[in-house]
């Protein structure tokens, strides 16, 4: 394949932040649910649709890398923070999600709740490299 050893830089970061003391099936849900946020806000980051050898098709994923992060209550509390102070658009995932099942009473669980006050677990954002890294300033890499 041609382009297999391409290096790419992309000037924009996908990340999305996760609650350190969160259980595997609940980073999993919490990832998956976050970056559909980006996804459905952002179609231009979306590639191409896959295909195989055989041509079965497969629909689209981002074109860029998605970095998955962890941290404190404390770390997701301050990178909320300063994602809004600088106007980035960001997914929120609360505690309050794992007892609802559906959006309409995802919505709701969140309206309830004033914004200092939201039990984070999660939150994914896409910006400028450089934003982003402050933005997430003190999480570390997801094991």
């Amino acid at each position: 394949m041609e382009f297999e050893n391409e290096q790419v830089r992309f000037d924009t970061k996908i990340a999305v932040l996760i609650r350190d003391d969160l259980q595997t099936w609940q980073r999993l849900n919490v990832t998956a649910f976050l970056v559909s946020g980006i996804a459905g806000t952002k179609p231009e980051l979306l590639g191409e649709d896959y295909a195989d050898a055989d041509g079965t098709a497969y629909l689209p994923m981002f074109g860029q890398p998605v970095v998955v992060l962890e941290g404190s209550k404390e770390v997701l509390s301050s990178a909320h923070t300063r994602a809004l102070s600088r106007g980035t658009a960001l997914s929120v995932f609360t505690e309050d999600l794992f007892g609802t099942g559906h959006d309409r009473a995802n919505r709701a669980a969140v309206a309830a709740v004033p914004r200092d006050q939201l039990a984070l677990v999660g939150l994914a954002l896409h910006g400028p490299r450089n934003a982003v890294d402050k933005i997430l300033k003190g999480a570390r890499m997801h094991p």
